[in-house]
């Protein structure tokens, strides 16, 4: 009795365990702008090249989430994970799926709900 009460608690704690999803947090743009002042945060655009050559947030990296196999490999060579990310595309589709990548693998990651065209229309700066 005692072997298939623990088998059962075993049981439901790696079911919760494998059920627990991996969370990142979508946030406005007010609130990206507050995250992305503190220095030690990530900034990272998940657009094309070319979007990101016609206008980012300034400092962002610039890494294609559409690439998902270089994307992932290129996020472990270019952030921490000493250090928050916050990412952004062009609407939010994008980013959602880039912050859901990045925190799979054991990233703090910040998402801007709105993506740059809510940056853009709020009117904060790009380069």
């Amino acid at each position: 009795m005692k072997t298939l009460l623990t088998t059962i608690c075993f049981a439901a704690i790696t079911l919760l365990a494998c059920q627990s999803k991996i969370e990142f947090k979508s946030i406005s743009v007010d609130e990206f702008e507050t995250l992305i002042a503190q220095p030690e945060v990530q900034r990272l655009d998940v657009r094309t090249l070319a979007e990101y050559t016609d206008g980012h947030i300034p400092g962002s990296l610039n890494l294609d989430v559409k690439e998902e196999a270089h994307f992932t490999l290129a996020a472990d060579s270019i952030l921490s994970k000493e250090h928050p990310v916050a990412v952004y595309c062009r609407s939010g589709n994008r980013s959602k799926k880039a912050a859901k990548i990045l925190s799979e693998k054991g990233y703090e990651v910040y998402e801007l709900n709105t993506g740059i065209t809510g940056w853009k229309a709020a009117g904060k700066a790009i380069e």
